[in-house]
């Protein structure tokens, strides 16, 4: 069911790949894996790391150790993960699928915090005209996604709970930007996607939410890092979740100057990430046997459908120590 915007889509996955490849492969390993010189970042727009980025608190405290951080933007979490596997980043955030993706494909990765669970983050939504009332609604229909994202198991247990089986709608993987124009244009019938693009689409386009993650998903932010760099550097892991920490404890208090600093971040109107900023949820914590529970029953289900190649345990990707 796949159309030839998928197959662009595919195109361009590989070419960030082989970017990414590339620029990894320009390193001597060593470096990649465990240079105490520099952290490198992968970040999205939204969230708690374009924050740190905006507020430029982490580099102020590992100047003192003599380490540069160096930020790179990801279009969303699967390319992110691509990034971290092949050498190109260190440390990255993505939500609760990608790490069950990259891991089934073997990255060499590690969840070292997450955010609490935040539903509202992500939905379905539709055009404002659109005649489609419920999700049961979307079968035959296309539906516009990122494939391997968080609103993927979204979509799969929103249909689920709508008694239509996941087979029925004609999926169209596509990155935010690329979905956003077949959505506009009236090319798909539905778009599952996360914030800030979910509110840019409600406060722009009149897009109708569907369904959120309210009742369906706990849509978990992750922090993961490269296993080597992680196992190399502990230290330096520390101080980036410590930082996370207390941006995201000004951030729950401060919602007007967060959207602030992610507008001049992400180049969207105030409004939106305003919007976007509201419906974060802030606090890093430890990832949990709890949340690797959550996260086993996720991987499953993509099992199942034969999302992933084979099946995984979640809690090998978790660090054998304590940051």
């Amino acid at each position: 069911m796949h159309s030839h915007l998928e197959q662009r889509s595919a195109r361009r996955r590989t070419l960030g790949m082989l970017f990414a490849a590339a620029v990894a492969g320009a390193l001597p390993g060593a470096a990649r894996a465990q240079s105490a010189k520099e952290v490198r970042i992968g970040y999205q727009k939204y969230g708690t790391l374009t924050l740190l980025k905006g507020r430029g608190t982490l580099e102020k405290r590992l100047a003192a150790r003599g380490v540069a951080v160096k930020w790179t933007e990801f279009p969303a979490g699967p390319v992110l993960l691509e990034g971290l596997n092949v050498g190109s980043i260190d440390f990255g955030t993505v939500g609760e699928a990608p790490p069950i993706f990259a891991q089934a494909a073997g990255a060499n990765l590690v969840y070292v915090g997450n955010e609490p669970p935040s539903p509202s983050s992500e939905a379905i939504v539709v055009p404002k005209g659109s005649a489609i009332r419920t999700v049961a609604d979307l079968k035959g229909r296309k539906v516009a996604l990122n494939k391997g994202s968080n609103v993927h198991y979204l979509l799969v247990r929103a249909l689920e709970k709508a008694g239509v089986d996941y087979k029925d709608v004609q999926t169209v993987f596509l990155p935010p930007a690329d979905a956003r124009a077949s959505f506009e244009r009236g090319a798909v019938d539905a778009w599952v996607i996360w914030d800030p693009f979910l509110a840019a689409a409600e406060k722009q386009l009149g897009a109708r939410v569907l369904a959120d993650g309210k009742g369906l998903v706990s849509n978990h932010q992750f922090y993961l890092a490269a296993r080597p760099y992680a196992e190399a550097q502990p230290e330096i892991v520390r101080i980036v979740i410590e930082e996370l920490a207390k941006v995201d404890e000004w951030g729950r208090q401060n919602i007007k100057e967060v959207a602030a600093i992610l507008a001049a971040q992400t180049g969207l109107d105030s409004a939106i990430v305003e919007l976007a900023a509201q419906r974060y949820a802030y606090g890093v914590k430890p990832v949990t046997p709890e949340v690797i529970r959550e996260q086993q029953k996720i991987a499953d289900v993509f099992a199942n459908l034969k999302l992933i190649p084979k099946p995984i345990v979640v809690k090998d990707a978790q660090l054998p120590f304590k940051l």
